[in-house]
């Protein structure tokens, strides 16, 4: 199946003629007698000929092959399926599937719709995000999956292990008839409805779980489409061997997903967790290669379409592009979305366009038309608020790592920075200060507020051209320490004024009108719609922004599984990823380098030993993905 692109290639277009009856062009097939039994496609898409209102709704329940609560039992994984009335009468369906933890706490999308069957019947009522509204009458099948320790499902959740990443291929098992599920009488529920193909989408979590499904191999896990997803839970809880996140963290998400009846019950599994993944040293373990799918993407049979916030602090952006670029290695066929905006989902910072682009992506992939969706440019990148580019591969083509060096700073001044190196036998020395604020981190030595003890600042002369960065930048230092154990942070930083994405509220404010996107029903008493409140960008204008942050523990310089004091004294090589970036400086603007120790704005458990941390400048550089390389950076007066 990964043969090469030739080999997805062919996948598809046999699928447009088998599964729809459609030549491989998308053009009508001869109307049959029952005209609404068929698929209708217009304009390279599956049209609304299927109801609503008359859907099948259904609750399967299907055994797993774990028991997380120690009970004896294997735990159940628990789906309710809505699916247009045809697939009664021989119309065969893709799925598509939001698997979430979330169905009856937290809830989904960004006015928290819940599961809920409301009166009593067995079937759900209130079906949360748009999915089903649009979907199931262009003659699709929707299961919202309950991950197992939620909701309907039994078990604990594991905050993602094991048990939480069979729950969806244990679902797609059973749709492809590979094991038995039953309804809540126990009578068997087989799917001879179903296609063969399931599309798997979800923000956050449930994007997690669609990456760790693709990540399993399962046969007949089609496409994912995992939006703000995390790839490793170690890169979520970690940086580079320093705690950014605690193990109480795994414990409490644990107990906000898990079934409100049950979290008593799952207590002992949560305590597991925070001993399992060792919050003492932050080291890679076992415990985070079970919640590691990166080094499996040699497995993925499905095609990726990945969106992600290049300013989400949540899920930081170093979880898209881990998983993008291994992704990319194995020909696996790949689209992006990159927003400036936080832990946003697509459909409220770009509705329409998204609407149109998921809609065109599942009915090639699921329903086999060929659209021209994969001929397309792959990537698209939000350059300013609502300012859309497109490229044919991230990080683009034309960036080259380019070397900037750190210059070392005259007495009470700051350092240089330029693609010319300085001398190389200067240091400079700054103190960690475990306190050291976001907002002070990144302020202009020029300001009077400024700090000048506890970090180092180096700053270009302002720009005389737009430069243009695309990638992961690196900072590589000679350090010594006076002390054991130290952190070590850079920051990328833009000084100049211009309107930005804003940080607040990750850049979307909701409005208080609504638009529809979908048919309506009612169930149960309560009317089911696919009207959603609106949304808009939120922009500031700011004398800086921080572009780009990174941070490592200086005892896992060597080896994220392996703490190594530092020889206090001894002069170390630094290298640190900053979390990947797209971005343009622009003319007059000057680009800022700031050194530190501990960085309460990346989240980190700030250590405590306020070491000195001495640089010395016979190595000391950040390298740049310029588009365009050295030639770009020197014409534009680096």
């Amino acid at each position: 199946m990964r043969s090469g692109r030739h080999a997805w290639r062919a996948a598809v277009v046999a699928l447009a003629v088998a599964v729809t009856g459609l030549p491989a062009s998308g053009a009508l097939a001869e109307p049959g007698a029952d005209e609404r039994a068929r698929l209708v496609v217009e304009d390279g898409v599956t049209q609304p000929v299927f109801g609503y209102a008359d859907a099948v709704r259904e609750r399967v329940f299907v055994t797993s092959d774990v028991d997380t609560d120690g009970d004896g039992a294997r735990d159940i994984v628990a789906m309710d399926i809505i699916r247009p009335r045809a697939s009664e009468n021989g119309l065969t369906v893709p799925v598509v599937m939001d698997a979430s933890p979330y169905y009856s706490t937290v809830c989904r999308g960004n006015e928290g719709e819940c599961k809920a069957d409301v009166d009593g019947d067995g079937l759900n009522d209130t079906w949360p995000l748009f999915y089903d509204n649009y979907f199931v009458p262009r003659g699709y099948a929707v299961v919202l999956l309950d991950m197992i320790g939620t909701n309907n499902s039994t078990g604990c959740p594991v905050t993602g292990g094991r048990a939480d990443n069979i729950s969806a291929p244990t679902a797609i098992d059973w749709l492809n008839g590979r094991r038995p599920g039953v309804d809540a009488a126990g009578r068997e529920v087989v799917a001879d409805w179903h296609n063969g193909r399931t599309g798997m989408i979800g923000k956050s979590y449930d994007g997690t779980l669609a990456n760790a499904a693709a990540a399993d191999g399962v046969a007949g896990l089609t496409t994912i489409v995992p939006i703000s997803a995390i790839s490793s839970w170690y890169d979520y809880s970690r940086s580079n061997g320093l705690v950014t996140r605690a193990n109480n963290y795994s414990g409490s998400l644990a107990n906000t997903v898990t079934n409100p009846a049950r979290r008593a019950y799952c207590a002992p599994v949560r305590a597991a967790l925070g001993q399992g993944g060792d919050d003492v040293t932050g080291d890679y373990n076992d415990f985070w290669a079970e919640r590691d799918y990166v080094p499996h993407a040699d497995r993925v049979r499905a095609s990726v379409f990945v969106v992600h916030g290049i300013n989400d602090d949540n899920v930081r952006p170093d979880h898209f592009s881990k998983w993008w670029a291994a992704l990319g290695e194995q020909g696996v066929p790949r689209k992006l979305w990159l927003t400036g905006t936080g832990h946003v989902d697509p459909f409220d910072f770009r509705r329409g366009a998204w609407v149109d682009t998921l809609h065109r992506w599942f009915d090639h992939w699921l329903q086999g038309v060929d659209n021209g969706i994969m001929r397309e440019p792959a990537v698209d990148i939000e350059r300013a608020p609502d300012v859309w580019e497109t490229a044919t591969a991230w990080p683009l083509p034309d960036a080259r790592p380019t070397q900037v060096f750190l210059r070392a700073p005259a007495a009470g001044n700051v350092g240089g920075l330029a693609v010319r190196s300085g001398p190389g036998n200067g240091s400079a020395t700054f103190q960690d200060t475990p306190t050291m604020t976001a907002a002070n981190a990144v302020r202009h030595p020029s300001d009077p507020a400024a700090n000048t003890d506890n970090r180092l600042v180096f700053l270009s002369a302002p720009l005389t051209a737009p430069l243009h960065v695309s990638g992961t930048p690196v900072v590589r230092i000679s350090a010594t320490v006076d002390g054991e154990d130290t952190s070590f942070a850079g920051l990328l930083v833009d000084y100049g004024t211009r309107p930005r994405f804003s940080t607040s509220g990750d850049g979307i404010r909701t409005l208080t009108d609504e638009d529809c996107w979908g048919a309506t029903a009612t169930w149960g008493g309560f009317a089911e719609n696919a009207c959603y409140r609106r949304t808009e960008k939120t922009v500031a204008s700011n004398p800086q922004e921080l572009v780009t942050k990174g941070v490592i523990d200086g005892l896992n310089l060597d080896s994220p599984s392996v703490s190594t004091p530092l020889v206090p004294g001894q002069k170390t090589a630094v290298d640190l990823n900053l979390l990947p970036e797209d971005y343009v400086f622009d003319a007059g603007h000057q680009i800022g380098v700031v050194l530190l120790g501990s960085y309460s704005g990346y989240s980190s458990r700030a250590k405590q030993n306020r070491a000195h941390i001495t640089v010395h400048f016979d190595r000391s550089r950040i390298t740049l993905p310029v588009v365009g390389g050295r030639t770009a950076a020197v014409a534009a007066g680096l």
